[in-house]
């Protein structure tokens, strides 16, 4: 049993040094590397060596692809491009394995993992993560662990196949060491701790050869499952570019399982290369560049074909991609329902920001087409419907002649402007919000639950505006903006009572003061943005020129 334990916390170790390595690296040399992957993208080609070589420095194509996801969010990529920089970092990730076959099994690690670990952990513990040697200390202790873990998993394999007869293994057909490999890169997250076990286990002669190339087509398709997750609840193109990864693993994978014996021959008879521990990293290099000539003349129509399959069905917005600019009448409406749906979604953003608990927008009011795993998501679907409208804002500017319809249009992308605003407050607020609520402080988190309370009257209060269930009119917005403006001075002089009874230090001020005043900032964009949709021309000049508002 003590083997199994052991076998186990060699590959949670590896785990962690592979997490350790990937950080540090980021830090040091994290813009660099995003600067050169960016210019891999003038074609397919420089997207593929790109990936391959950021992802051979990085020692994880998980890293990359998440990369590339953020790029494909930004809309710096084409679909193609952002296809080709995957195809390249299957390649790349490869590297890992070529290490551990060529050096892990043939020098003493013991000798190396226990010195470097020491002495990089004692001196990461001491230095300050400001030190500009920190993130170098720690890439040495995250290679001392990999190289820890690596030999747990040696000696762990070695002691537990002791006691096993492995000819109960050869029982299994091939596709239960697929499935094997899939399942736990699926868990762990990590298809180089699976890579690094699965050569254990062929080192000590546990599985053949051909079992273990079994586990490693199933760790590439495990290892898509973390950008699947990633791109869930997000941007559509984030859908596209993952599924694209999963599809091309997917199916390399599952044609190379087909062919297992007849590449494992051409590997070991035609081309000479008889270590078996070799023979299973040039495998996997093999099936990742036959990968690659598969879908490499394809790359412009198989991005065509994702861009199709989300098209029709999962948009980011829910009104304006239905109706041309070519009609500018139906185009106003389809935008003001737009902004009003994007108002909606910022609303709930303030709930999930501050914490705001049984608060429900009107069901008649409230659409969400679609689902967001926490605030994070909501804010990054805010920020690409935000561009959207903006795009469709500009074509429509461009076709629309009518005087009183290029003042609507002109108030309608002023609320978008100001929603906006009001969601990025919220943004900078979360993270002050998530310290008081926690704060063993009772006079902060007090503070808090009021401004939490706060925030749920205020949005009470705003809602029925937006929905129409309350008259909206110019006089019923002023009253509700100097409330507004009364609160905050009150709020103020509040927290300096505080700080001047000792219940608060200087910092604990300033923390108090800002997260004060991006609620404050926030209410008063929502409230003009509100105004913006709701109110006539006349009306809405008329509050927007109230002092204290941002424009």
């Amino acid at each position: 049993m003590n083997q199994v334990w052991e076998l186990l916390a060699g590959v949670v170790i590896f785990i962690i040094g592979m997490h350790w390595l990937e950080d540090a690296l980021k830090r040091i040399a994290g813009r660099s590397f995003k600067l050169f992957l960016k210019k891999q993208t003038s074609n397919k080609v420089k997207g593929i060596l790109g990936g391959a070589m950021v992802t051979a420095l990085l020692q994880s194509s998980s890293v990359v692809n998440i990369m590339v996801l953020a790029f494909v969010g930004a809309k710096v990529l084409q679909m193609e491009n952002a296809l080709a920089l995957m195809l390249g970092s299957n390649l790349g990730t490869t590297f890992t394995s070529w290490i551990i076959a060529l050096v892990g099994f043939k020098i003493n690690i013991e000798a190396l993992a226990w010195p470097l670990t020491g002495i990089a952990g004692l001196i990461w513990t001491m230095l300050s993560p400001h030190n500009r040697f920190y993130s170098w200390i720690q890439f040495l202790l995250g290679f001392g662990f990999l190289l820890l873990g690596l030999y747990f998993m040696q000696t762990g394999v070695a002691s537990s196949l002791e006691h096993i007869d492995l000819l109960q293994f050869n029982r299994f057909p091939l596709i239960v060491f697929l499935l094997l490999g899939a399942v736990i890169t699926t868990i762990v997250q990590a298809s180089s701790a699976t890579i690094a076990l699965t050569l254990s286990v062929l080192h000590a002669g546990g599985i053949s050869l051909e079992a273990a190339a079994a586990i490693i087509l199933g760790a590439e398709i495990g290892t898509t499952s973390k950008l699947l997750i990633l791109a869930q609840g997000k941007l559509v193109d984030k859908k596209r570019v993952a599924l694209g990864n999963f599809l091309f693993n997917t199916i390399s994978s599952i044609l190379a399982f087909a062919a297992i014996g007849p590449l494992l021959y051409i590997i070991q008879d035609w081309i000479g290369v008889k270590d078996e521990l070799t023979s299973l990293a040039f495998f996997q290099t093999l099936v990742n560049l036959l990968g690659i000539l598969l879908f490499f003349p394809f790359l412009q129509l198989f991005g065509r074909f994702l861009q199709n399959l989300y098209s029709n069905n999962q948009q980011d917005t829910s009104f304006i991609h239905k109706v041309s600019i070519k009609e500018p009448e139906l185009a106003l409406m389809a935008a003001q329902e737009e902004i009003k749906h994007f108002m909606y979604h910022t609303i709930q953003y303030a709930v999930e920001a501050i914490g705001i608990n049984n608060f429900q927008l009107p069901v008649t009011a409230w659409k969400p087409s679609h689902l967001f795993t926490n605030a994070e998501d909501r804010y990054d679907y805010l920020k690409d419907v935000h561009g959207d409208i903006q795009q469709y804002y500009v074509q429509l500017q461009a076709s629309i002649t009518d005087k009183e319809d290029t003042v609507l249009l002109d108030q309608l992308v002023a609320a978008l402007r100001n929603g906006m605003y009001g969601a990025k407050s919220l943004k900078d607020a979360r993270l002050d919000a998530e310290q008081l609520r926690n704060s063993s402080n009772d006079s902060k988190f007090s503070y808090y639950q009021m401004s939490r309370q706060r925030m749920g009257e205020f949005l009470l209060e705003l809602t029925p505006f937006l929905t129409g269930e309350k008259p909206a009119t110019s006089e019923e917005l002023k009253k509700a903006f100097a409330e507004l403006a009364d609160q905050y001075q009150h709020s103020i002089m509040e927290l300096y009572g505080k700080n001047r009874s000792k219940e608060l230090t200087d910092i604990e001020l300033s923390t108090l003061v800002n997260y004060n005043r991006e609620l404050y900032t926030a209410k008063k964009s929502l409230l003009l943005a509100v105004s913006e949709l709701i109110l006539n021309p006349a009306d809405a000049t008329r509050l927007r020129e109230l002092p204290g508002f941002i424009r």
